[in-house]
C-alpha cells in the first residue's frame, strides 16, 4: 500500500510542475530571482529526492500565500508558515521542520558607577539598617539600665551617653574587635552581653551575606533579561501587529512597536527600550549578520509553534513530505541548514 501511494505521488508530481507558494521574511525565506532561506533550501532539499519538479510564486505575505492555497492557485506554500489549529481545520500540514517561539534580547553592557550602588540605597536595605539601629539602641538600653549604678564611670548616669556607651559595647562585641575599654561588671549586664554575642553571630553573619549578594549583583550586567518577568514595568520594542505585542501587554510590559528588527536594535542600543522580543530564528538570524558581544538572547521559549508546509486537505503530497521530512532530519541535514543561516545560541 505504502509502495502504492509513492508512486501515485511521485507520477502526480512529475506529470506537471508543481505551483509552490513563497512567503515570509528571513532566515527563512528571501526573496528574488534565485530564492534564498531556511524553509527554501529545506523545501529543495524534500523536491531533489523525490524528483518534483516546482516553481516558485512569490506572495508578499504567509496570509496572502495561504489565501492562494485555499483558492487552489497553487500547490503548497512554503514559508515560516506557523501550524496552528484553526489552520489545520481548512488545510494539511507537513510535520514541522522548525521549532520557534518568542525570545528576548537584551544588552550584555556593565553597569555604570551609580548603578553598582544603588542597590545600597534602595528602600529594602534602608529598612534592614534602620531595624539594625534600633536593635543596637534596644540593647544599648538594656546596658545601660544594668550597669548605670554599678558602672557609673563606664556608663553614665545621662540617657543618652549611657545608652550610646552600651551600644558601643553592642557594636565592639558584634564585630569581636574587644577593645576592652567597657565592659559589664553586673550579672544582668553579662547575661545581657552574652546573649547579644550569640544572637550577634547569627546576625552579622546574615548581614554580610546580604551585603556580599548585593555587591555580587550590582557588579554583574543588570541590563540583561533573562526572563519575561524581569521586563515587568518596563519597555520592550517589537515589531508592529506581531503576536508579541499581545505577549508583552499580558505580562505588564509596555511595548513600542517598531517597523523593522534594525529599528528595534537601534532603539535598544540607545538605551530607550530594556529588550527587544521577537520571533527566536529571526533575533538570532539579526545577532548572527551583527555581531555584537554586548547582546544577550534569553534561554526562556515562549509561545513555542511550528513551522510547517501547508497543502490542501486533498492533497497526495504531505505524506510523502512527511517522509522525506524525518529522513532529512534523521541524517541531521534540516539542522546543517538551520545552523548555517542562525548558527547556535552558545
Amino acid at each position: 500500500m505504502q509502495i502504492f501511494l509513492f508512486s501515485a505521488v511521485t507520477a502526480y508530481a512529475q506529470e506537471k510542475q508543481l505551483k509552490v507558494a513563497l512567503a515570509g521574511g528571513q532566515p527563512f525565506v528571501i526573496q528574488g530571482k534565485n530564492p534564498q532561506g531556511i524553509a527554501v533550501e529545506v523545501w529543495d532539499q524534500v523536491a531533489v529526492k523525490n524528483r518534483w519538479d516546482y516553481k516558485f510564486i512569490a506572495y508578499p505575505s504567509v496570509h496572502a500565500a495561504l489565501s492562494a492555497l485555499d483558492s487552489n492557485q497553487v500547490d503548497l506554500v512554503v514559508g515560516p508558515v506557523s501550524i496552528t489549529s484553526e489552520r489545520v481545520l481548512h488545510m494539511r500540514f507537513s510535520q514541522p521542520y522548525y521549532q520557534s517561539s518568542l525570545a528576548i534580547v537584551s544588552r550584555f553592557d556593565k553597569p555604570n558607577i551609580w548603578e553598582k550602588i544603588r542597590p545600597f540605597f534602595s528602600i529594602n536595605l534602608l529598612i534592614a539598617v534602620a531595624i539594625f539601629v534600633f536593635i543596637l539602641s534596644l540593647v544599648g538600653t538594656l546596658l545601660w539600665i544594668a550597669e548605670r549604678e554599678a558602672s557609673p564611670e563606664q556608663f553614665s548616669h545621662k540617657p543618652l551617653e549611657g545608652i550610646g556607651t552600651g551600644m558601643w559595647l553592642a557594636i565592639v562585641t558584634m564585630s569581636t574587635t574587644g577593645y576592652g575599654d567597657k565592659a559589664p561588671i553586673t550579672l544582668w549586664g553579662r547575661i545581657i552581653a552574652g546573649s547579644w554575642m550569640v544572637v550577634s553571630i547569627i546576625f552579622a553573619t546574615s548581614m554580610v551575606a546580604g551585603i556580599a549578594s548585593t555587591l555580587t549583583l550590582s557588579g554583574m550586567g543588570d541590563h540583561t533579561i533573562k526572563n519575561i518577568e524581569q521586563l515587568n514595568g518596563k519597555k520592550a520594542a517589537t515589531l508592529s501587529a506581531s503576536p508579541s505585542v499581545d505577549f508583552l501587554n499580558e505580562h505588564g510590559v509596555k511595548s513600542v512597536e517598531l517597523e523593522s528588527l534594525a529599528d528595534c536594535f537601534k532603539k535598544l542600543s540607545e538605551g530607550e527600550v530594556d529588550a527587544v522580543v521577537y520571533d527566536r530564528p529571526q533575533l538570532l538570524y539579526y545577532l548572527k549578520s551583527n555581531q555584537s558581544k554586548k547582546l544577550y538572547i534569553a534561554k526562556a521559549a515562549y509561545y513555542k509553534q511550528g513551522y510547517g508546509f501547508a497543502f490542501p486537505r486533498n492533497t497526495t503530497l504531505a505524506h510523502q513530505t512527511n517522509i522525506t521530512l524525518l529522513e532529512l532530519s534523521e541524517n541531521d541535514e534540516i539542522d546543517r541548514t538551520v545552523r548555517h543561516w542562525i548558527g547556535t545560541e552558545e
